[in-house]
């Protein structure tokens, strides 16, 4: 089942469009299908990202129920919950974006692999000629890891972390409390504690994980995939504008 809905229409999917566009590269192509995929996923992505921000907004509210009853979980998480129904709040919409993204993940590592440096006929729909592989990014070559796009991964997971609206809002919320003389709780300090961290953490993760962790397992698909996180994560990042611009300003 993984194979037939997952794997072979994501392989097709990004050999198709070699086919369908004569002399593309590899990279380029990988560009035009990760960018294929986020606005596939936009509707849930979109739905996920504005949980997250009423949730902050809310929770200041929450955190007083959880107070309130803090001797009696069970009627905490009823009152949580009827909180988020009022303010029509699904908090489980961003469990299944993942839920969703993370086999097309699993998918797309395997389809990257496979794809560079011979194309495999057996794994394509009858419907779709086999391409001239040219395993390229505007001459850079992809079947070794680059410490270019290692560094543009990087730099662009800080971008995105850097303007999150998940982020900023909890930062505001938290700005917001002591403001107006209240104390922030330790759920609170911990949630700022950890976006500060990960602003950082993370993309030196990202230029690690293309550039020694990634190569170390998949050495021919390590530059294919810094061009999809890249790329992800520059589309998460103008989403998030869009957004917050359109839905949240």
């Amino acid at each position: 089942m993984y194979n037939q809905f997952i794997f072979l229409p994501l392989y097709n999917g990004l050999v198709g469009i070699m086919d369908i566009i004569p002399g593309i590269d590899v990279g380029v192509a990988v560009i035009i299908f990760t960018c294929l995929i986020r606005l596939i996923l936009f509707p849930l992505s979109k739905s996920a990202l504005l949980t997250q921000v009423r949730m902050k907004e809310v929770e200041p509210e929450a955190n007083k129920i959880k107070l309130q009853y803090a001797n009696d979980k069970q009627t905490q998480a009823l009152k949580v919950m009827e909180l988020y129904k009022t303010r029509n709040i699904k908090p489980f919409s961003s469990i299944l974006l993942l839920i969703i993204q993370l086999p097309i993940l699993i998918a797309l590592i395997s389809v990257f692999y496979k794809i560079i440096p011979t194309i495999d006929p057996t794994l394509l729909y009858s419907f779709i000629d086999l391409p001239v592989v040219k395993p390229t990014l505007l001459g850079l070559d992809l079947t070794q890891k680059s410490l270019i796009l290692a560094l543009i991964t990087g730099v662009i997971q800080y971008l995105q972390l850097h303007y999150s609206v998940a982020a900023r809002q909890q930062a505001l919320v938290s700005k917001n409390t002591i403001k107006n003389g209240g104390q922030l709780d330790t759920a609170a300090q911990l949630a700022n504690s950890m976006n500060s961290q990960m602003k950082y953490m993370l993309p030196v993760l990202a230029f690690a994980s293309v550039y020694w962790i990634i190569p170390a397992s998949f050495p021919q698909a390590a530059s294919i995939i810094a061009i999809y996180w890249s790329v992800s994560s520059l589309f998460t990042l103008f989403q998030e504008l869009y957004i917050k611009k359109r839905h949240l300003d």
